[in-house]
């Protein structure tokens, strides 16, 4: 019975078992059918999703394009009205101007019509004022001339009455004495109308020549400073110009012989040195070593010793170019080198080699003139200073050694001459030679071309007013007109009109001896006389 039992309860059991788990495995069926269903549920919805959001980025799409086209046309429309307008208002302006440009002539016409009137005008009030300046003068000359007579009179009086008290021989030593200074002083005055006629006459053909070629000729010249800039890529550049403990900087100023300034002046190095040359050839050199890059003493040498070689070849290029430019076609070539070293001297910061070509043309146009050799005055004005090419170098004088240059070269007499004359250091032998005088002095005195610094130039003013003053009779003296004048106030009691005629002319001797000077100094001779009586 118990057995029964128990089979009854195990087969229960085991029946409660296999259900448990045909319910279970029923129940896992239908999930695993539930989530493949939804899953394709969810399949169907992204692809249903993703063909919507197709279709919408195509509409979309379209209607940007469509948009932007309307855009476009509506911007290419606009764009032509505005050139439309543009065009209006430029033709309206363009009329405006034009209208304007009439009237301004129109004004400027009538402005130099006014300024010519003007002019006449006061040329007109000028001459009035000079004619009563003239009757003044001779107004008051026939005053003092009647003064004169009156005095001569007394004079003439007085000494009639000391030579009938003279005896034969006393009488005609004073005749003759009185004879001799009359005649002195008449031969002083033909001597003095003589000499102011052929001036005139040859200032005025002087002017004449003169003008004319300094019409034909036109130089530009530049001034020559002491230093030269050269601009750097960037700040860094200067330390590595200065090298490690300097021994670049050191290198560079050592092998071209120039001061090299480095401050605090951003990107910029200063090449200071007086030989234009020297700052020349070290500005080239430094470029270069900055384009290169490689900054050290041994590319430093290398780098200056090839810009002096071909330095060397453009001063002889230059010279070359300068003779052909001038038509001097037969100098010798050893002279070119020479000639072109020109270039990179001074005077007073003139360049000299623009110096001597200017004064060649103006030597050669005044020849042309007067019918003389142009081709030998030129060749003269160009070979004139060409001692100062190495002058600094030899040391002596730059004229000695120009004329050794020009003996060595075959240069003819009347170059040799110029080189000299032009110094007073021998006369002048040759026409041309007094042209290339002349044109330097022009060159020289040209407002511009030469500068002198501040204290020489007050000692050649005082020194023009020293001389001055150094002759008996000057009461005082004053330079004036950057000394280009010199005013000489002398005592009346002391020296007469004539001797201040002759005063001027030594004066001017004396100054030209030993004063040097660019152009020339103009000396004017007061004498003043005063009467002064007291009424009483």
């Amino acid at each position: 019975m118990i057995n029964v039992v128990l089979a009854s309860s195990l087969f229960l059991i085991l029946g409660m078992a296999v259900g448990w788990w045909l319910g279970k495995r029923k129940r896992d069926i239908d999930v695993q059918a539930i989530l493949e269903k939804a899953k394709e549920e969810a399949r169907q919805i992204k692809e249903e999703a993703q063909r919507e959001a197709q279709r919408i980025t195509q509409t979309a799409s379209e209607e940007v394009e469509r948009i932007i086209r309307l855009a476009k046309e509506e911007a290419q429309s606009i764009k032509e009205e505005a050139e439309r307008k543009l065009k209006e208002r430029e033709s309206w302006v363009a009329q405006k101007e034009q209208t304007l440009d009439r009237r301004l002539s129109a004004l400027e016409k009538r402005e130099e019509e006014l300024y010519r009137r003007e002019k006449e005008i006061r040329e007109l009030e000028k001459q009035l004022d000079l004619a009563q300046r003239e009757i003044e003068r001779r107004i008051k000359d026939l005053e003092e001339k009647e003064k004169e007579i009156e005095t001569l009179r007394q004079r003439e009086l007085l000494e009639l009455q000391r030579i009938a008290s003279l005896t034969m021989e006393e009488a005609r030593i004073e005749v003759l004495r009185k004879a001799e200074e009359e005649a002195r002083v008449e031969a002083i005055r033909v001597m003095k109308r003589i000499e102011e006629e052929a001036r005139q006459m040859a200032q005025m053909e002087a002017k004449k020549i003169v003008a004319t070629a300094i019409q034909r000729l036109a130089p530009e010249i530049a001034i020559n400073y002491t230093t030269t800039t050269v601009e750097l890529p960037s700040n860094d550049f200067k330390g590595r110009i200065i090298g490690r403990e300097g021994r670049n900087i050191r290198t560079f100023e050592l092998l071209t012989g120039v001061d090299l300034i480095i401050d605090d002046t951003p990107d910029i190095v200063t090449i200071s040195s007086f030989d234009p040359l020297r700052r020349a050839i070290a500005k080239e050199a430094l470029e270069k070593l900055i384009e290169d890059g490689r900054i050290h003493p041994a590319r430093i040498e290398e780098v200056v010793t090839e810009v002096k070689r071909e330095f060397d070849e453009k001063i002889r290029k230059m010279g070359e170019e300068t003779c052909v430019e001038l038509g001097l076609y037969d100098i010798n070539p050893g002279l070119y080198y020479y000639i072109g070293k020109l270039y990179f001297r001074t005077s007073y910061s003139q360049n000299v080699l623009l110096h001597s070509k200017e004064v060649a043309y103006l030597a050669g146009l005044m020849a042309e003139e007067l019918g003389l050799d142009a081709k030998m005055a030129r060749r003269a004005g160009l070979l004139h200073d060409i001692g100062k090419a190495v002058s600094h170098e030899l040391g002596g004088s730059h004229t000695d050694i120009g004329i050794e240059l020009c003996k060595k070269y075959g240069e003819p007499d009347p170059v040799l001459n110029a080189i000299k004359a032009h110094h007073n250091e021998e006369p002048v032998r040759y026409p041309e030679v007094a042209l290339v005088c002349a044109a330097d002095a022009l060159s020289a005195a040209r407002p511009g071309a030469r500068r002198e610094s501040l204290e020489a130039y007050i000692k050649r003013l005082e020194k023009l007013e020293e001389v001055v003053k150094s002759f008996k009779g000057v009461a005082n003296a004053y330079a004036v007109q950057a000394g280009r004048e010199i005013r000489v106030i002398v005592n009346p009691e002391e020296i007469s009109d004539e001797e201040a005629y002759v005063l001027s002319k030594e004066i001017a001797r004396k100054i030209e001896e030993e004063v040097d000077f660019p152009g020339q100094v103009k000396v004017v001779v007061i004498r003043e006389v005063r009467h002064v009586e007291y009424a009483k």
